[in-house]
């Protein structure tokens, strides 16, 4: 989505760029060691590559907001933006206090990784649906349930961040780029539903973790649709999607899923796809990128972008100081035992004399443990060890779902018996007494049980409670509870910009 449409296909991209809108200008180039699109998707070694592509965005971890979890945490009461200024990833700084607009925000970085992962779907349905050569049936069926699933994937995430976004299921060609609309945030839905609801029965229930690990199954797909019905107010809809993914609370599900019994175990790279992830976005440091090959690595530098800035102690790596957490999340988590897990308290291994950091900007003291760069997972390969730590980013997993059915079977009047069940598991894994199944109870257990993986801003808007909560921060009750549309985006083109932008 820059401003020149390279009407060519590169091994690694696998899709078009879309939506490129700052002028007309593109080439149609046939350079060396590139592919076309129209002579690739020749075998099913190709085929899988494509595959491959398609799963690419889900990982990005480049571009001006550098790590998405860690802006949308600062959109909301469980961290700043923080690093070395004021102006330090301008792009967190600004939806931290809410004066993002349409040319400075994280807002182009959502759209384009979306937009790419889209068409890269798209462009592998086109091909798997028209025949690829050698590749049999079943696999032909996964692949094109796969695809199906990352577009579901994909436009849920643009229609929650931008609500009004154009809805395409085929490529584009170069002429009709700049002739979309947007669609009506229903019929994105309807997509949605209908993609994921195809895909599912030809996913697999379960793959092998070594070797297909963070590819979609069943589970993942039941998982997300059911998160959609969520966000729909679908309440019955989602509450049954989200039972057969969770099956019996605390026992085993049909599909493996089942609550660790150490909640610190959760986010160590020593156990990643284990039995509480649902929706796994992978990273490593096999690949030993560094920053001449930016943004290509695939280490996740959301962990050193958490790290307090020239940390020199036990434990942990130096960072670039950013999310520190807010003191209402502190204060919230303090007395709670997944305070441990969740906390980084820097601050208390200075005062001990044991260390010695930077106080970075907006500084308390408290930072992000989950997924903070710690001496252990610390990169000795021939990379930037700074970009190549092994942490995955766990999107969707068991906790969640638990939570997520029991909101549903609350706010349906479904079977309250079952939500106190649900809510109660997730508490009990952590030796918390039982509490009432009621809203409130599942929200406060979503900040604590979830805290720093990237719900809780979606969650406030989601129910309602974003302009209260976080209107000390200048949140805008009708305006902020989306982002503005890219400035370049609209460049010689038919959309058309958010309300209040």
């Amino acid at each position: 989505m820059k401003s020149r449409y390279i009407k060519y296909l590169a091994i690694f991209a696998l899709g078009l760029p879309l939506l490129s809108s700052c002028d007309k200008d593109y080439l149609e180039v046939d350079p060396r060691g590139t592919v076309l699109e129209s002579t690739y998707y020749k075998n099913p070694e190709e085929a899988f590559a494509g595959l491959v592509a398609a799963y690419d965005p889900l990982g990005w971890e480049a571009g001006t907001t550098y790590h998405n979890v860690g802006a949308i945490n600062a959109a909301s009461d469980d961290a700043y933006a923080g690093g070395g200024s004021s102006s330090d990833m301008n792009t967190w700084q600004v939806w931290n206090n809410y004066t993002l607009d349409p040319a400075v925000g994280p807002q182009e970085e959502f759209w384009d990784r979306n937009f790419t992962g889209v068409s890269r779907a798209n462009t592998l349905l086109a091909k798997l649906q028209a025949g690829i050569p050698g590749l049999d049936e079943a696999t032909t069926a996964r692949y094109i349930a796969e695809a199906k699933f990352l577009r579901a994937y994909y436009y849920f995430d643009l229609v929650r961040l931008f609500k009004n976004v154009p809805l395409f299921t085929a490529p584009l060609s170069t002429e009709e780029i700049y002739n979309v609309t947007q669609a009506s945030p229903e019929e994105v839905y309807a997509q949605i539903e209908k993609d994921l609801t195809e895909a599912i029965p030809d996913l697999p229930t379960t793959v092998p973790a070594a070797t297909e690990g963070g590819r979609a199954t069943q589970g993942t797909g039941k998982a997300l649709l059911g998160k959609v019905y969520l966000y729909e107010e679908k309440w019955a809809d989602a509450a049954n999607q989200l039972k057969d993914v969770n099956g019996e609370p605390g026992a085993t599900s049909q599909y493996g899923y089942k609550l660790l019994d150490n909640y610190g175990a959760i986010f160590s790279p020593d156990n990643k796809f284990n039995s509480e992830s649902i929706l796994e976005i992978v990273h490593t440091s096999v690949a030993n990128g560094g920053w001449g090959s930016w943004p290509n690595f695939e280490g996740n530098v959301g962990v050193q972008m958490f790290g307090p800035r020239g940390y020199a102690g036990p434990i942990y790596e130096a960072g670039w100081g950013f999310n520190p957490l807010t003191l209402d999340l502190v204060n919230a988590i303090k007395p709670d035992p997944r305070y441990k897990f969740t906390v980084a308290n820097i601050d208390s291994i200075a005062e001990a004399g044991s260390a010695t950091y930077e106080k970075g900007y907006q500084n308390t003291g408290y930072f992000i443990e989950k997924y903070a760069p710690k001496t252990k997972w610390l990169s000795t390969g021939g990379g930037d060890a700074v970009l190549n730590y092994p942490n995955d980013y766990i999107e969707i997993r068991l906790a969640d779902t638990y939570l997520m059915e029991a909101e549903a079977l609350i706010q349906s009047g479904g079977n309250l018996e079952r939500a106190a069940a649900l809510l109660n598991a997730v508490r009990a894994r952590v030796g918390l007494a039982p509490v009432a199944a009621t809203l409130d109870n599942v929200y406060k257990e979503r900040r604590l049980e979830l805290a720093t993986e990237g719900h809780r801003w979606y969650d406030l808007v989601r129910t309602g409670r974003a302009s209260t909560v976080l209107a000390p921060m200048g949140f805008v009750a009708g305006k902020h509870e989306i982002l503005p549309i890219p400035l370049v985006e609209l460049n010689n083109t038919k959309l058309v910009q958010n309300p209040g932008y």
